[in-house]
C-alpha cells in the first residue's frame, strides 16, 4: 500500500499532483473511503466530522472530485461482520484518514481490524492521513494532552514536561504511543502553526528524540510521500527530518 502523510490535507498543488501520481488515475476515476473516526473525542467532533465530510472544512479532501466516496466509521466495525465492510475497504483506490486524536484513532484502527488489514490491501491503494491519520500510521507517535488520556485508548508511556511557547503554555503531557506500523518513520505535524504553538521546531526536536526512528516534522504545505516503503518529501513549506 502507498501512502500520503499531511499535515492538513491536500494544501497545494504540489501535494494534490503527489496524490494523483500515487493513485496512478485522476480523482474522478478514484474511490475513496473517509474515515472520521479520531474527530469524534474533542469538542464538537461531530459538526467537524461533517464539516470534513460535506467539503466544507479547511481542508478539501472529501470535496477534490472522487468517483465516489463512502465513509467508514470504525467505532462501528467490530460490531459487524467482516463480510460487511472489508471487501469495501479492499475495492477503494484511496483511504482518508482524518485528523483528530491520535491515540483514539490508532485503539480504534486495531480494535477494527484495519490495522491488520492495511499490510494486505493492493499495493496500488493509498492511505491519505491527515494530522492524526498521519501520526498513527508510524509504530511509534507522540502527541500532548492538558488531561491524561483515557487508559483504554491503547499502549503508551506519558511524561509530564512544560512547553516554552509564545502563549506562556501551562504544563502538558507528553505521550508516547503505538500506531499500525505501516511507515517505518513518525510524523510530527502543524510545524510552527500559530493555532498549534507547542508544536514549534524546538519542541519537536524534543518529541523527536523520544522516538526511536526517523521522524519528520512538517508543516501545512508538505506531505510525505511513500512508495514501496521508501519516503519522498514533497513540500511547498517548512520541514525537518530528526534522525533516532
Amino acid at each position: 500500500m502507498r501512502a500520503l502523510l499531511t499535515s492538513s490535507g491536500i494544501k497545494n498543488s504540489s501535494i494534490h499532483d503527489a496524490l494523483v501520481d500515487l493513485l496512478g488515475k485522476s480523482i474522478a476515476e478514484s474511490n475513496a473511503l473517509f474515515i472520521p473516526t479520531a474527530i469524534y473525542p474533542f469538542p464538537g467532533g461531530p459538526g467537524m466530522a461533517w464539516r470534513a465530510i460535506s467539503g466544507e472544512g479547511p481542508s478539501p479532501l472529501c470535496g477534490l472530485g472522487w468517483k465516489s466516496l463512502g465513509i467508514l466509521e470504525l467505532t462501528a466495525l467490530s460490531s459487524i461482520e467482516e463480510a460487511a465492510w472489508v471487501p469495501t475497504v479492499q475495492a477503494a483506490d484511496a483511504l482518508l484518514v482524518w485528523g483528530g486524536d491520535p491515540l483514539f484513532l490508532a485503539n480504534w484502527m486495531r480494535r477494527s481490524g484495519l490495522t491488520g488489514l492495511l499490510p494486505t490491501l493492493r499495493s496500488e491503494a493509498v492511505y491519505v492521513g491527515v494530522s492524526a491519520g498521519s501520526m498513527a500510521v508510524a509504530s511509534t507517535f507522540v502527541e500532548t494532552y492538558r488531561e491524561p488520556p483515557r487508559g483504554n485508548d491503547g499502549p503508551l508511556r506519558s511524561e509530564d514536561i512544560v512547553f516554552a511557547t509564545p502563549q506562556g503554555d501551562v504544563d502538558r503531557i507528553l505521550v508516547t504511543g503505538q500506531g499500525a506500523g505501516l511507515v517505518d518513520f513518525a510524523v510530527i505535524p502543524h510545524l510552527e502553526h500559530p493555532d498549534h504553538p507547542d508544536a514549534s521546531l524546538a519542541n519537536a526536536e524534543r518529541w523527536a528524540a523520544r522516538i526511536p526512528a526517523p521522524t519528520y516534522a512538517i508543516d501545512d504545505e508538505t506531505a510525505i510521500k511513500v512508495v514501496d516503503g521508501a519516503a519522498q518529501v514533497v513540500s511547498e513549506g517548512q520541514w525537518k527530518l530528526f534522525q533516532p
